[in-house]
């Protein structure tokens, strides 16, 4: 627990892990931990099982349970800023992906692409002549004038905005003029407005850049409003409650000092005093996670460290598909400070209003490859764009990003345009092999093998070559490809047998495989109910019930069936303690995916055996596109995609020899007795243990420094000792 705490974890929350037999951080948690406390965003890369989970799991649960602490303490501001007596940036009227800090005085905007609006929460109308002042703050692209209620928060866009920007350009009704100069980093804008004489100029740094604009005749009676609107950049303002940087001319006054019957307050209002209480839809951190069953992992963490906080207590919410979307809106109508999910429903509750934004103080994307991979990409950059990036007590948004790798282009892109300046913590490096995991290919040739032809019982086929004319006998493509089908399922039975296999994964490529492969083994006695026989599995893709993929998955990590039978998305992240066998029955076209599937072996200092069954010919399979209209449910077209058709041939050597290529190994075969030589590795192999006579060859720190550590006790003596000698000679004063 002390360990923990050293490292500035709440005493509730260390007692929680300590509970859970979690007696030192791992690496990791030593990382991570205070990186995220210290408020900086983390990009992280290191296995399932390494203690990621609970590296921005716990400093995020003390951080949210510190805030709705101070709440309850009355810690934070009670000032309802939108009905305060001076005059700010609004909090609500404004872009969603601008935010404004808590005394309304600074605008920020990290979106690279979209520009983002706010106006102010007063506005003068009738007579007079006003003035405030606008710094860039900090770089980027910004546009800052006049508007009124009516218009665009994209100022300069409408016939009702008018704005200059810091390209040196005016703007009204989309019609960008050069006017005055360019500016930059650390200028002040000074923006008039004069209703005598209906006139809009501006200032550079107290030099008059003269009239920007006329205002029509239509604008006679109309309120106008501080407005800016922001690319990716940071704006001040002052309105006149300080001295300003540069005076404005004669005949002008501050904003503030305008009259009470030129005043307008905004008609934008947030509700009452919605800026005193947390809103309730409103969580302050949002995971989003691959797979449901990752998402439901990752909460039950978060259930489990936050046992021992009370008063206030942290609510928590799993937003995934599959559960009645309206007990997910009946549970943030009640109050939620963390939501953990999958991207589909989360982005449905954003959309619908059901889900805020506003109050994120974190956003996290766990297995953000994955997440990439699967195409949501957009739907990332979505809720990005939507989350403030100045919390509403003055913070930065932090973002953590874990990753199977960081040297993923995707995720690297990824972090270079969303994240500020994050700290890596690669615990992982390149895709490698651990020393424990024995990986190794067996080659599936039926040309050579034709004992399909004489199987009474077999894995059914996915079905691809019912239209095929495929017979034994018969060396067609098409044939050798529904023979490789036929071979996989015995060979696979055959790795079983041969291994003694007591627990394992099988991954296969697609759910109808998954599906077949489970009513093969049930054919074969294994069926879940019958837990006790040798091919008892249970089964894990997306097309299974939300509630029977959750049993599913605890039946296996039970150890009540011995194989999990899944697909590579549904499997991502999950985490089953010394699991000894993997099986690929078909290679993953994505070569760091084979990275991930081993990888599930192995660990803890345990030895793996992943075997991938890999054919020697062609092989056909589905491949349902975009232009599928059913996405593969009931799909019957077995054409190929050059012909707009739904199948594909599936080339499993160039994917070994990409594979091999990327982890810079050659990859040892066996034949099909499955037979694997141990005899070059130290110590008896047993699978799912540790190494007989052998260390981990991990060394801690200490172990890793002891060395140097001696050498320098060395040299410090060897110093002291010389500074003694000249000291005292060869007299020293103890010895007298």
């Amino acid at each position: 627990m002390a360990a923990f705490e050293e490292m500035g974890v709440l005493p509730e929350i260390a007692k929680a892990v300590e509970e859970m037999d979690w007696t030192l951080p791992t690496d990791v948690q030593n990382e991570a931990i205070p990186l995220i406390l210290g408020g900086g965003d983390v990009l992280m890369a290191a296995e399932t099982g390494s203690g990621k989970t609970g590296a921005f799991c716990l400093p995020i649960l003390q951080i949210v349970w510190e805030t709705l602490k101070d709440i309850q303490l009355g810690k934070t501001s009670k000032v309802n800023k939108e009905a305060s007596p001076h005059w700010l940036m609004s909090f609500f009227d404004r872009d969603p992906g601008l935010a404004v800090t808590p005394d309304g005085l600074r605008c920020q905007s990290r979106d690279p692409k979209l520009w983002q609006g706010v106006r102010g929460t007063k506005g003068v109308s009738g007579k007079g002549k006003y003035y405030y002042e606008a710094t860039v703050s900090d770089e980027g692209l910004c546009r800052v004038g006049w508007s009124t209620p009516q218009a665009a928060l994209d100022l300069g866009t409408c016939k009702n905005g008018f704005g200059f920007g810091g390209t040196g350009k005016k703007s009204n009704c989309r019609q960008f003029d050069d006017y005055g100069e360019s500016f930059g980093l650390k200028d002040v804008i000074g923006c008039y407005l004069d209703l005598d004489n209906m006139e809009i100029l501006y200032s550079k740094n107290g030099s008059d850049l003269g009239k920007a604009f006329t205002l029509r005749n239509e604008f006679r009676n109309a309120t106008f409003y501080p407005s800016v609107v922001l690319k990716n950049a940071e704006m001040s303002f002052n309105f006149g409650a300080t001295a300003f940087q540069h005076p404005p001319k004669s005949g002008y006054v501050a904003l503030c000092q305008a009259s009470k019957e030129c005043t307008v307050i905004s008609g934008v209002k947030g509700g009452g005093d919605k800026t005193n209480k947390v809103q309730k839809n409103a969580p302050q951190a949002v995971i989003i996670e691959p797979s449901r069953e990752l998402a439901e992992q990752t909460l039950k963490q978060v259930t489990l460290f936050s046992k021992h906080l009370e008063n206030p207590v942290v609510r928590d919410l799993l937003v995934v598909g599959g559960i009645p979307v309206k007990d997910q809106i009946a549970a943030l109508n009640a109050g939620v400070d963390i939501v953990c999910g999958t991207p589909g429903r989360m982005e449905e509750l954003i959309n619908s209003g059901q889900l805020s934004l506003q109050a994120c103080k974190f956003f996290v994307l766990d297995e953000a490859d994955g997440l990439l991979k699967q195409g949501h990409e957009r739907l990332v950059n979505g809720i990005y764009n939507s989350i403030p990036k100045i919390t509403s007590d003055g913070k930065r948004l932090q973002m953590v990003v874990c990753s199977a790798t960081l040297h993923s282009f995707e995720v690297k892109r990824m972090a270079e345009r969303l994240m500020h300046f994050p700290t890596w913590v690669d615990l992982k490096g390149e895709d490698a092999v651990p020393e424990t995991v024995h990986h190794v290919v067996v080659t599936i040739d039926p040309r050579n093998d034709n004992s399909w032809t004489s199987l009474r019982r077999h894995v059914q086929t996915d079905g691809v070559h019912a239209k095929d004319n495929v017979r034994p006998g018969n060396s067609t493509p098409e044939t050798l490809s529904e023979a490789v089908k036929m071979l996989k399922g015995e060979y696979c039975i055959r790795a079983i047998d041969t291994h003694n296999m007591d627990q394992g994964i099988i991954f296969c490529r697609t759910k109808l495989d998954c599906d077949n492969l489970e009513r093969y083994f049930n054919q074969l006695g294994g069926g879940p109910r019958n837990k006790g026989n040798k091919y008892s599995c249970v089964c894990l893709h997306g097309d299974r019930k939300p509630n029977e993929r959750k049993a599913n998955l605890q039946t296996f990590k039970d150890g009540e069936v011995r194989f999990l039978i899944c697909t590579d998305v549904a499997a991502r992240g999950i985490d089953v303690g010394g699991l000894p066998f993997i099986i690929n029955v078909t290679l993953p076209d994505e070569k760091s995916n084979y990275v991930h599937r081993i990888g599930r072996v192995g660990r803890a200092e345990r030895m793996g055996l992943a075997i991938s069954l890999v054919s020697a010919v062609p092989e056909k399979v589905w491949y349902h596109g975009e232009w599928c209209p059913s996405r593969g449910r009931g799909c019957y077209n077995t054409q190929l995609t050059t012909e707009r058709g739904c199948c594909t041939w599936y080339n499993e050597p160039q994917y070994l020899a990409d594979i091999e290529e990327h982890l810079g190994v050659t990859i040892q075969q066996v034949d099909k007795e499955m037979k694997v030589p141990v005899d070059e590795f130290d110590g008896k192999v047993i699978y799912g243990e540790k190494k007989a006579n052998a260390g981990s060859g991990y060394q801690t720190h200490v172990e890793q420094l002891a060395p140097a550590v001696q050498e320098l006790a060395e040299l410090e003596t060897q110093t002291q000792m010389i500074y003694l000698k000249r000291q005292y000679g060869k007299e020293y004063p103890w010895t007298r």
